[in-house]
């Protein structure tokens, strides 16, 4: 309690782990905590089979390239085993099992409270426990009486739960149709969607698509965000939908008890519905300090907070650019914040960019 850091990182996701690397390279006394028992962030709670929609050269933090070929799309468990290395490595100081439930205001800056009961001081703070945490899930008539799975993509682990049963998948992003088709192979499968899914090549001219973005300059335009992504197509998503495993329809209108509900006014009965629909910011500990909108965003300007000096945010979706919220995207946002943060320390003013 009597021991003030220079900056808390809450969160050992990529993106603490990215602010922690600016950190130390600064020279600033700080603590990251972190809820999980081991870093990480939401990457081992990810599906089994998930891939890496980036390669590997665009695939690893400030400081330590990732492993291995530079061409090649790394799994999930390769991509947990790339960030705890990450920690070690760089000695990152970590508090794991401390998951923080509320921050206050007060000097010289924020008090911050565990589920626990321990706190901990700071002059500044970095709230990085990010954009894929809070799992959004839409409200639809009837779904309450629905007797079967309603379950996020976040939940998702492998399809054996699913074999023969019938499934919809609702979302048109790649995570959507990378589970979709997976389904397919033991379950009747549906992606219901609201708009077409837009499909590009994953690579073009022996080029992926993330080195066209980088090479364009689009990876870094600030009004470009995640949602804008086509489905990245290595070449069997297309097909797999044009031979229907999965089938795709427009989007259900409703619940039933045993189903839902289709737009022509169809009814069928179906097991379970998984909504790959994204994340909400996961900032609830920030409630109280009135540093977010009503709908539980930061209110901030790049990643620095607009309301409350201080206060910083690394990780979230289109907050500098269109790569933000990405492996290769936390570390140039993190430098930024981390220049920022330094500036606050030393009593200089915010720059007008800010």
């Amino acid at each position: 309690m009597n021991d003030i850091y220079d900056a808390i990182v809450i969160g050992a996701g990529q993106a603490g782990l990215a602010t922690g690397y600016h950190l130390k390279q600064a020279g600033v006394r700080f603590a990251i905590l972190e809820a999980e028992p081991r870093p990480g962030g939401s990457w081992p709670k990810y599906y089994d089979s998930l891939t890496l929609f980036s390669p590997a050269r665009y695939s690893g933090l400030p400081g330590f390239p990732f492993p291995g070929d530079p061409s090649r799309y790394p799994k999930r468990d390769e991509v947990v085993a790339y960030l705890r290395d990450y920690a070690a490595r760089f000695e990152l100081p970590i508090i794991a099992d401390a998951r923080v439930q509320q921050v206050e205001r007060s000097e010289p800056g924020f008090l911050l409270r565990t589920v626990k009961g321990v706190e901990y001081r700071s002059r500044t703070l970095v709230g990085a426990s990010g954009s894929f945490y809070s799992p959004n899930v839409p409200r639809l008539p009837g779904q309450d009486r629905f007797r079967g799975t309603i379950m996020h993509s976040a939940s998702y682990q492998n399809p054996e739960p699913f074999e023969g049963k019938r499934v919809l998948v609702v979302g048109a992003a790649n995570s959507a149709v990378q589970i979709a088709v997976e389904l397919a192979g033991v379950a009747k499968v549906t992606l219901a969607t609201r708009e077409p899914v837009r499909f590009v090549p994953q690579r073009l001219l022996g080029c992926d698509f993330h080195c066209w973005v980088r090479w364009t300059g689009l990876d870094y335009l600030p009004w470009l965000k995640d949602q804008s992504t086509p489905v990245l197509d290595p070449g069997k998503y297309k097909k797999a939908l044009a031979v229907k495993k999965p089938d795709q329809r427009r989007m259900f209108v409703g619940f039933t008890e045993t189903g839902v509900m289709w737009p022509e006014g169809e009814e069928e009965p179906v097991d379970a519905v998984i909504f790959a629909t994204g994340f909400r910011p996961n900032f609830p500990y920030l409630a109280g300090v009135g540093a977010l909108d009503p709908d539980g965003r930061p209110l901030h300007r790049k990643g620095v907070s607009s309301v409350v000096p201080g206060l910083y945010f690394v990780g979230m979706s289109g907050q500098r650019s269109f790569r933000s919220a990405t492996l290769r995207g936390v570390g140039g946002d993190a430098a930024f914040i981390v220049k920022a943060l330094r500036d606050h320390l030393a009593g200089k003013a915010p720059r007008p960019c800010c």
